[in-house]
């Protein structure tokens, strides 16, 4: 018997076939939850476009011509944009594979610390603010290597490392390891 080729089958973090009924009618619930926050970031989504696309019109039509005055924050709206997209991939993902998408998450984070310390106003924050950012994203960025990892050799099937049963807790993988 062959395995089916996405395997969702195998794991369900809220099935909707669950025994109990209450159980059963929670977890719909909470699947009609994750479908009302994809169509709410959509909206999202769109109203930010609009309103990037906006700015950068006013910009372009009023004198001085032809010039973005606060490039940086336009490009701080950008990355918003871009981010929220990244969180409706989150909630889409989850919706569709009911796994926790924990290295689209750790992404996301990486890139919303990254868009704050774009559009940082050094003169806001002191040395130890800085000190404590680049620490956060220095963590996330290590988790998103050793999740990386943890993929890589979970997809390869070599075990015997200190990361080789970490690819369970990947959206990539929907079964315990062996």
């Amino acid at each position: 018997m062959t395995e089916p080729k996405d395997n969702l089958s195998a794991h369900q973090e809220l099935p909707t076939n669950e025994r109990d009924f209450i159980l059963r009618w929670l977890h719909r619930v909470m699947r009609l939850a994750a479908y009302l926050l994809a169509i709410a970031m959509v909206v999202v989504i769109l109203v930010g476009v609009a309103s990037v696309i906006h700015t950068i019109y006013l910009n372009l039509a009023t004198p001085p011509y032809f010039l973005i005055p606060d490039i940086i924050k336009t490009f701080g709206a950008f990355l918003a944009v871009l981010i929220a997209y990244e969180i409706f991939s989150n909630i889409t993902l989850y919706i569709r594979a009911d796994v926790f998408p924990m290295k689209l998450v750790v992404a996301t984070a990486i890139m919303a610390i990254s868009r704050k310390l774009i559009i940082l106003d050094m003169e806001e924050y002191s040395a130890l603010d800085l000190v404590g950012m680049g620490s956060v994203i220095l963590g996330l960025g290590l988790a998103y290597w050793l999740i990386s990892i943890a993929d890589a050799r979970g997809a390869s099937g070599r075990a015997g490392s200190l990361l080789s049963g970490a690819h369970t807790l990947t959206p990539s993988s929907k079964t315990d390891t062996p």
